[in-house]
């Protein structure tokens, strides 16, 4: 497990894991901003983490379980638009593309905050 201190973080920063996203994942700090927990979302689909992304989806969207398929290699985000989502916003979006082998996914996603902490509500597929 100590080597995943020194590996780069999946959502794209030249950063190691565990001062980026892995502090999201471990509980010892919440994101920020609509586009920091997007990122650490990102990042959890790469580690296989479903319960970091059931914990920071909205309460009214959330689905009673998530199963993520363990042969989807992801391979990239990049962040193409946020609008709103900082510390003095109550919604936001982002607008990614994350690559995976073979493709990749262009969404809009929709942020809000709950009791202070920004959670997922929802996402729209771009063609």
């Amino acid at each position: 497990m100590a080597a995943m201190t020194t590996r780069s973080c999946p959502c794209g920063p030249p950063q190691a894991y565990e001062a980026c996203c892995g502090r999201y994942h471990s509980g010892g700090a919440a994101a920020p901003t609509a586009e920091a927990l997007m990122r650490s979302r990102y990042s959890a689909f790469v580690r296989g983490d479903a319960g970091y992304l059931l914990r920071t989806w909205h309460p009214r969207t959330r689905p009673a379980r998530l199963e993520l398929d363990p042969g989807m290699r992801w391979t990239g985000l990049e962040i193409l638009a946020t609008k709103d989502g900082s510390a003095f916003h109550a919604t936001g979006t982002v607008e990614f593309r994350a690559s995976f082998r073979g493709g990749s996914l262009h969404e809009v996603s929709r942020f809000e905050r709950v009791d202070g902490a920004w959670v997922y509500v929802d996402g729209e597929f771009v063609e």
